[in-house]
């Protein structure tokens, strides 16, 4: 599988809504071939994880961002469901708090980013902060900022922040990995009603999410943006098609999978004295008389 087909190029100005296409399945037309290859990409991120933890070097940021019923949650039940929960969390940054909202926008994500050795999920995140505020710009007024933040400078001068809070992070062995799970208008409708129609998806639904809907134009203005400035190098965007769930979580296991491949990863050798050490207790175990 091609990563690049997913990247977002850094510096671009590409209309990222001419060129992803939500029901795009790189070749695969079996479900079944390609909940395999997840199935081994899930061992291998889980294998990749313990030498992660042992060797607590890096960190492992994965953010999760998109439009309602584009399938967040379940890709990351699918594709997390083999690591051990002690090297793993996920967040979940819904609207924020009054204390949240007393603190820069940066802080409540800061404080939940992942230790070294652990891989940290954030579903939805900081971007928050330059997609539903500047759709719903009513939201950018609750901040209380100084006057001189308001206007339209202000999104340029977020879009700087993330860049170097990203550079910040990877430059201190925090590597970022950022999904955009591309759903299509008809794909979101067509999820909507099957969580209104079955009763236990009623839960998943609110009438809230047929609001958001009626912006759909103006998020998609807001990603565009978003894509156009912050996919860097160090950081770039991942653009993945999903319409079809299933190709989804596959895309997304084996970017996660190549990226902590590239890592090296090994798990920590021990000094000549601590040898020694593990051999004197080896010798008392077996001198041991079985009980």
């Amino acid at each position: 599988m091609k990563h690049d087909a997913f990247i977002f190029p850094p510096d671009s100005k590409k209309s990222f809504l001419k060129n992803y296409d939500p029901a795009y399945h790189d070749g695969y037309h079996d479900k079944a071939e390609s909940v395999q290859k997840l199935h081994e990409n899930i061992q291998k991120i889980a294998a990749y994880q313990d030498i992660l933890y042992a060797q607590n070097t890096y960190a492992l940021l994965v953010i999760f961002q998109a439009m309602d019923a584009a399938g967040k949650d379940s890709t990351i039940k699918h594709v997390m469901s083999g690591v051990n929960p002690q090297g793993f969390q996920v967040f979940n940054f819904k609207a924020p708090s009054a204390e949240e909202l007393d603190h820069d926008y940066l802080w409540r994500t800061s404080k939940s980013l992942p230790e070294r050795g652990r891989i940290g999920i954030f579903n939805r995140s900081y971007y928050e902060e330059v997609l539903v505020v500047r759709v719903h710009p009513e939201l950018f007024y609750k901040q209380q900022l100084p006057q001189t933040l308001h206007g339209n400078h202000i999104w340029k001068q977020r879009f700087e922040e993330i860049n170097n809070f990203e550079k910040y992070l990877v430059n201190n062995g925090v590597i970022v990995l950022k999904f955009f799970l591309n759903v299509s208008k008809k794909e979101q409708k067509k999820r909507f009603l099957e969580r209104i129609s079955f009763p236990e998806k009623n839960w998943k639904f609110s009438v809230n999410d047929v609001r958001e809907r009626a912006f759909w134009d103006d998020y998609m203005q807001a990603y565009e943006a978003v894509f156009q400035n912050t996919s860097t190098e160090y950081a770039p965007w991942h653009i993945i098609p999903a319409d079809r769930k299933w190709f989804t979580r596959l895309v997304v296991a084996d970017i996660i999978c190549k990226k902590l491949e590239s890592l090296n990863l090994k798990y920590p050798t021990v000094s000549a004295a601590h040898q020694q050490e593990l051999m004197q207790a080896k010798t008392i175990l077996e001198q041991e008389e079985d009980v």
